[in-house]
């Protein structure tokens, strides 16, 4: 996450690589709705990061902003173990805050990887990870 964050911090070009969706509900409503439409994909939720204390140290102060974990057990495996270059970058994540009576969830594109990574047996992958992505924030635009 921090190599990601990093990449994109110093790459404002690579901005654009960003998946984004502002939705009408209230943070833990979206927060419920975000696990339920990963989980329904068939990905595990591997961790609930909160930012909190980062945040309240450059004067932010939000109990409302995490850093959802996520991914398919076998697949990260079998995906690192041909290309460990990819563990800094796994599992996938969405960040999600509020932002007023607004939600907002920010994930990096998954098809930003292939750039780094252009093993051609990733491609199928990333292409299903961008899929379920836009999945996960088209469902989540439409449930406002």
């Amino acid at each position: 996450m921090t190599a990601a964050c990093t990449l994109l911090l110093c790459a404002p070009a690579v901005a654009a690589d960003l998946l984004m969706a502002r939705v009408n509900r209230l943070f833990p409503e979206a927060m419920t709705l975000l696990q339920s439409s990963i989980s329904s994909r068939g990905y595990t939720i591997t961790r609930l990061q909160q930012v909190n204390e980062n945040l309240e140290r450059r004067a932010f102060k939000s109990d409302m902003y995490r850093v959802v974990y996520f991914g398919k057990h076998e697949e990260v495996r079998q995906a690192t173990a041909r290309n460990p270059e990819l563990i800094p970058f796994l599992p996938l994540n969405i960040t999600i805050f509020a932002e007023e009576d607004q939600t907002i969830l920010v994930a990096s594109h998954p098809q930003m990887l292939q750039e780094f990574f252009p093993d051609p047996e990733l491609k199928p992958l990333l292409e299903r990870w961008e899929k379920d992505m836009l999945e996960i924030l088209d469902e989540m635009r439409e449930t406002d």
